[in-house]
């Protein structure tokens, strides 16, 4: 009899120990999709001069790539004066967008004397007197899975 209960006491405990470790397991693999989860940016552009060409945008994700190094790209016809990009699975962090108006549609900003020659925003419509937008001006925040919108305005 000893060794009969002790042998169903032994495997009773072992069940439980099982039961608790899956438990805790399923918690902590929750935990981790929570903690990882992932973002959207809705990105629309506004006042384009018209729908010839592309809207080129990047996404950026850290200042000293922005204006140089894309994190992630989208080249978007424009339709009735605005084009609309969606950028999901991003990572919690910092970024900033870059748009211009590739009317040529030869995948880069245009230029005469230094100057752009195709219109160009930048997210939180930072201001671009005097030179680019500056990355303090157009960076925003995305954490905890959630969808940022930006309106920008050519």
């Amino acid at each position: 009899m000893s060794s009969h209960s002790l042998s169903y006491k032994h495997l009773r405990l072992l069940k439980q120990i099982m039961k608790n470790s899956i438990l805790m397991l399923i918690f902590f693999l929750y935990g981790s999709l929570i903690l990882n989860a992932q973002n959207t940016i809705d990105v629309k552009i506004i006042n384009f001069a018209s729908d010839e060409g592309v809207a080129q945008i990047g996404l950026f994700n850290a200042e000293t790539s922005f204006l140089d190094k894309v994190y992630k790209g989208k080249k978007i016809k424009i339709k009735n004066q605005e084009a609309v990009a969606v950028f999901t699975n991003i990572p919690d962090g910092t970024y900033a967008i870059s748009v211009f108006h590739d009317k040529n549609e030869d995948e880069k900003l245009n230029t005469f004397l230094g100057i752009p020659t195709e219109n160009y925003a930048a997210s939180n419509n930072a201001p671009s007197q005097f030179g680019p937008p500056k990355w303090k001006d157009a960076k925003f925040e995305v954490r905890n899975g959630e969808i940022v919108k930006q309106k920008i305005s050519l």
